[in-house]
């Protein structure tokens, strides 16, 4: 399994070196170390100066500051220095750097798509060599649009996203931050919600968010039973619970079990 290919990515400050333990420590399955948003302006030099990625055996991701910004040119060059398993670029779009830095990285790279513009090139971004997986920033995203942060609001953006992965052959996507930290059940469902669609894992913005979101990408005892009866039902068509069932369904039934074996 690629280091790119996780559920559950809890974000930990850049400046706040002595939470990177306890972060690993979570049951998160990978650490992102924020140089951006999470950063006052003031301490991003600092932060950079403690980038560590030799505190867990967990892929270790690095989230840049963006093309544009002071900062941008110094965080590549750090992230190149040390050990990242990836280096997430915030902001994702065409036009800039983005191109030429995914020929030359070698580090892979993860795409945060957060704009109507990376939306609108998340086919062209996924098809870049050296982007190994796309991420979903909601908050930015609709603060770009001025629409809502609710499903119904990001039905769209988050199918496209899962159409680009496909279309890419790249990993499912990765979902947004729920930021209601405290609604064990909001975030269980957001994460639920995120796998019906097709993504394949979630940001975590705080520890009691990660329980919450593996079960939501985790199968129901009911999904684990039926998929053993339709991968015992044989070749060919068949019928199992009154349903007919042929390759495609048991291909659906093969990626559950797999997700109750992760």
């Amino acid at each position: 399994m690629s280091h790119t290919d996780f559920t559950v990515p809890l974000f930990v400050p850049g400046n706040r070196p002595e939470r990177f333990t306890k972060a690993a420590a979570s049951g998160a399955d990978a650490i992102i170390v924020d140089l951006e948003d999470a950063v006052p302006a003031d301490a991003k030099e600092a932060a950079r100066a403690s980038l560590d990625t030799d505190f867990t055996h967990l892929p270790v991701f690095l989230r840049i500051n963006g093309e544009g910004t002071p900062w941008h040119s110094d965080d590549l060059r750090a992230a190149a220095a040390l050990s990242f398993a990836g280096v997430i670029v915030p902001k994702a779009e065409l036009g800039g750097d983005l191109a030429a830095l995914a020929a030359t990285s070698s580090t892979p790279l993860l795409a945060l798509i957060e704009t109507a513009r990376g939306l609108a090139e998340a086919r062209q971004i996924a098809a870049l060599p050296g982007v190994e997986r796309l991420i979903f920033g909601s908050v930015d995203f609709c603060a770009d649009l001025g629409c809502a942060h609710t499903r119904e609001a990001l039905r769209y953006a988050r199918s496209e996203l899962v159409m680009s992965s496909r279309l890419a052959e790249l990993s499912a996507p990765v979902d947004g931050v729920t930021t209601a930290i405290g609604e064990i059940e909001l975030v269980m469902e957001d994460a639920r919600h995120a796998l019906e669609l097709g993504f394949g894992g979630k940001l975590a913005i705080h520890p009691k968010q990660i329980a919450p979101i593996l079960a939501g990408f985790s199968p129901e005892a009911w999904e684990v039973d039926w998929a053993n009866r339709v991968l015992a039902s044989g070749d060919g068509a068949a019928r199992v619970d009154g349903a007919m069932v042929d390759e495609p369904v048991r291909m659906r039934a093969r990626a559950i079990l797999a997700r109750a074996a992760r």
